[in-house]
């Protein structure tokens, strides 16, 4: 179902698993803040064409797609995806503030997807964003509420969309390492009573400024998930961000470069703990890079996206990577 170590490129960003069907190692783009970054990608083809041949499908925030765009600009956005050979993935809610149970995000998202599938969207994947850290912090109810209602949510999409896969994405270190495998272990645990697939996937969003700055979480910890993901054939998948881009911003002292770094710093230091997840996911939602095209030029989003390919993925030497000191 996964490509061991597939690459996502996310721009409001996050990414998703390759089906094993896949021959290469692939990179997803989720909808940027920025709509005009999105549209780039398809007003410009020529300007991340590298970088495209590496990309195996492109992310969205459902509720971006459906209020952004018009029939005739989706068409349009799809028909280009499905030339490409791109397929469509979706980061939805399935326990929010604005939809509280799984019955009620199904409601009101199934809408969307079903005019997304009508305009031609090749809909492969969904992730769900943060239903446990929603349900504790926002809903303020207990973790058994948020396996009771993701479980309802998910059921709900493998009997409508038996084909589409789904994967959750959680924080840390606000969750715990323990708290996110009992948080697997019960929601599969929920899905299989009701006689329903488990999760096709499990994605970290890490804040990783943390472990230095408020000494909690660590790479070693996080290794620990990726190894009990894997020895129970759950597909691991990491985001990678530079998490001290906010902080470094309000005082002043970011830039692109800051991006570009912040990203190899994860990198680097994952893979020094022994990390190697299945799937890397580049992603940003805090309107960095400034430009996301073309992907030859230094540090925008596709050149990082271009580069870390060429670093950790494939050690492809046409993929020239930018030195970190420069």
């Amino acid at each position: 179902m996964f490509l061991k170590n597939m690459l996502c490129l996310s721009v409001l960003f996050a990414i998703m698993p390759v089906p094993a069907t896949s021959a290469d190692p692939s990179l997803s783009t989720l909808t940027p803040v920025c709509i005009s970054w999105f549209d780039d990608l398809f007003k410009k083809p020529g300007e991340w064409a590298t970088t495209r041949r590496h990309v195996n499908s492109i992310i969205a925030a459902d509720h971006n797609l459906n209020t952004q765009y018009t029939d005739s600009q989706l068409l349009s956005r799809f028909a280009q995806l499905k030339s490409w050979n791109i397929k469509m993935e979706l980061e939805v809610g399935a326990v929010k503030e604005w939809g509280p149970t799984g019955a009620k995000c199904f409601a009101a998202e199934q809408p969307q997807w079903d005019r997304f599938i009508k305009l031609g969207a090749n809909i492969y994947a969904l992730a769900l964003d943060e239903p446990l850290i929603c349900t504790r912090n926002s809903l303020k109810l207990p973790d058994s509420y948020a396996v009771q209602e993701t479980a309802d949510f998910i059921a709900r999409v493998r009997k409508q969309y038996p084909n589409i896969i789904v994967g959750d994405v959680e924080p840390y270190p606000s969750i715990s390492v323990s708290d996110h495998i009992a948080w697997i272990e019960a929601l599969n645990a929920r899905l299989s009573a009701l006689g329903v697939r488990g999760l096709d996937y499990y994605r970290i969003d890490p804040d990783w400024i943390e472990f230095n700055v408020s000494a909690k979480g660590s790479y070693r910890d996080l290794k620990t998930l990726e190894t009990y993901c894997r020895s129970n054939s759950l597909p691991f998948s990491l985001i990678y961000w530079s998490s001290y881009y906010p902080q470094l911003k309000g005082k002043n002292m970011a830039g692109d470069d800051t991006w570009y770094i912040g990203i190899f710093s994860e990198a680097n230091d994952y893979y020094v703990a022994g990390g190697s997840p299945d799937e890397y996911v580049l992603e940003s939602w805090i309107n960095a890079p400034a430009r996301i095209v073309p992907d030859g030029a230094d540090f925008t989003y596709t050149r990082s996206v271009r580069d870390f390919i060429s670093r950790f993925v494939d050690h492809n030497p046409d993929l020239t990577s930018v030195p970190l000191d420069r």
